[in-house]
């Protein structure tokens, strides 16, 4: 007869099968270790020297890429703690567009020097104490760093706009953002309504077209499709549109109908009624003054036969997105059936044509008159992995354009922020009594991370450069940051930003700080991890990657 243990403690509690940890060394220690190990990953993509980083996802689709948002998506992180991380980089993702990296890397740094504290014998709350003190304190300093001036500018002054995005796009694109900013900024300045604060940026669209090279994209007022017109017609200028969401076709009944036919007379009747029936309907359309016809579904061929016959330009856009667009963009109701639409259905359009470019056949729609609320931005570029790359950066761009719409304040970039940030922390820490303030000190450590890495990503001396730049902050510069194009002058590779023009935006740094904190935090506060055996049965997935959020 086998002998059995009897469960005791909290294994008689929990169904067999779960898992529990608990105390420093099993939950505290292990889940920093996880954050750490995420951080690692992301921190050397920090930055315009950023190295890129190859992930190859479940579907075997393959992403070249260095930012972080797209990494840590595309990873698909087992670990409870490092989703907190995760989650934390997509709140900064989701609210600001950009500073995903900034986040993650900085919230993993935190948790490395909480560690040394756990084990100089401080407790997790002492230390959590000290970083709620801290960040505090960070968000006033951060206040005072903000260039005087900057809180108002006009959103629709290209100038300034690109001030301010130029840094955003150029930790994604290095040394391409001058041509890279000139166009996100054109396109954002023209479909920015009235009130600048309800900016869409679903209103700039990317269409990417392999081919050509940076210096071949360009801006187009309206829509570019891929595909082309369904038809022999395909160009119109200064034509009135109708969009006819289901369809262009002769419509089936609902029910099944049964018709006898008992001459051939009867049967060349019957198929002529059907041909009269379509050519009404195509010429009640061409009598209210539309010249292009734009179909959500099938286009019928005696119904097309009929459009060639009334000179009527067809399209067909099976995306109901892209349908919606398209409705945006001409000022068009979609009509649910094929009937003749009434005066204030009609959309109008500049001029719509089929172009070629680089080998792809794409139609371009062009609507320049006021009402138009979309704007295109045509990205050239050798290898599908390089598009995306650009369109992420332009959708950063994009981002950071509706971000300057809501509060346009700008601090130092460079890492100049950070140092003079840990320099007031470090001061600070001093005035405090208790444990807080070695927690404190820690945080204010925390701010070298990003000077260090954006030297190490550049491979220039880390330690050599944060001195030198503690040195120029302490005698009163507090906008001297890391130059990474220029070693050549006096100052080796600190200067400056303001003469270089590297500018971050105040609430992205405000952000991803504060998220990084909280998200520190939370994974400070877990003292023991219980898990539940797994249900059987197939994985679940939220979404399928490589999915439109819309």
């Amino acid at each position: 007869m086998g002998f059995s243990m009897q469960p005791y403690g909290i294994q008689s509690m929990l169904k067999e099968g779960h898992k529990h940890l608990s105390g420093l060394d099993e939950a505290v220690l292990k889940n920093i270790d996880a954050c750490k190990q995420l951080s690692t990953i992301t921190r050397t993509s920090l930055g315009p020297e950023g190295m890129n980083k190859m992930v190859i996802n479940h579907l075997d689709k393959l992403f070249v890429t260095n930012d972080a948002a797209t990494i840590v998506n595309e990873l698909e992180v087992q670990h409870p703690a490092a989703k907190i991380l995760v989650l934390a980089g997509k709140a900064q993702q989701e609210e600001i567009g950009d500073g995903a990296n900034l986040t993650i890397s900085f919230a993993g740094e935190l948790l490395q020097n909480a560690e040394e504290l756990i084990r100089m014998g401080l407790h997790p709350s002492e230390i959590i104490s000290g970083y709620n003190k801290a960040i505090g304190k960070t968000i006033e300093v951060l206040e005072e760093l903000v260039e005087k001036g900057s809180e108002t500018m006009d959103v629709r002054d290209k100038e300034q706009v690109v001030t301010r995005m130029k840094a955003a796009v150029a930790s994604k694109q290095h040394g391409q953002e001058d041509v890279l900013c000139s166009l996100i900024a054109d396109a954002c300045i023209q479909v920015c309504p009235k009130n600048p604060a309800n900016f869409d940026v679903d209103n700039v669209r990317v269409t990417k077209l392999v081919g050509g090279g940076l210096h071949n994209c360009t801006i187009v007022r309206g829509m570019v499709l891929k595909g082309d017109a369904v038809g022999s017609i395909k160009r119109m200028e200064k034509a009135k549109v109708a969009v006819f969401a289901s369809g262009v076709d002769s419509s089936a009944t609902e029910t099944k109908g049964t018709v006898l036919i008992h001459s051939a007379e009867q049967l060349e009747n019957y198929a002529k009624t059907e041909e009269a029936k379509v050519e009404e309907l195509i010429k009640a359309v061409a009598d209210s003054g539309a010249k292009v016809i734009v179909s959500g579904g099938a286009v019928g061929e005696m119904a097309l036969h009929f459009c060639e016959r009334y000179k009527l330009m067809v399209l067909k856009i099976s995306s109901k997105f892209e349908l919606r667009r398209f409705c945006r963009t001409t000022g068009t109701s979609a009509l649910l059936k094929l009937s003749q639409p009434k005066a204030d259905d009609l959309g109008f359009i500049d001029s719509i044509s089929v172009d070629e470019i680089g080998g792809s056949r794409v139609t371009v729609v062009r609507s320049e008159e006021g009402g138009n609320k979309i704007a295109t931005v045509v990205l050239r570029g050798s290898t599908d992995s390089i598009l995306d790359d650009l369109e992420r950066a332009v959708d950063d761009g994009v981002n950071t354009y509706k971000a300057m719409c809501r509060d346009s304040r700008m601090v130092p970039g460079a890492a100049a922020t950070e140092i003079e940030l840990a320099r007031r922390l470090k001061e600070f820490s001093f005035k405090e009594t208790g444990l807080d303030q070695y927690a404190i000190a820690k945080f204010a450590e925390s701010f070298e991370m990003v000077p260090r890495t954006l030297a190490e990503n550049a491979g220039l001396n880390p330690m050599d450069i944060i001195s030198k730049l503690y040195e120029k902050h302490a005698s009163g510069n507090t906008k001297v940051g890391i130059d990474l194009g220029g070693g050549d002058s006096e100052d080796g590779v600190c200067k400056d930003v303001s003469t270089l023009n590297i500018w971050d935006l105040y609430v992205t740094k405000f952000f991803a700080l504060k998220y990084a904190a909280d998200a520190a935090c939370t994974v400070l506060r877990v003292d023991q991890i219980i898990m539940a055996k797994p249900a059987g049965g197939p994985g679940r997935r939220e979404q399928p990657a490589g999915m439109d959020e819309d």
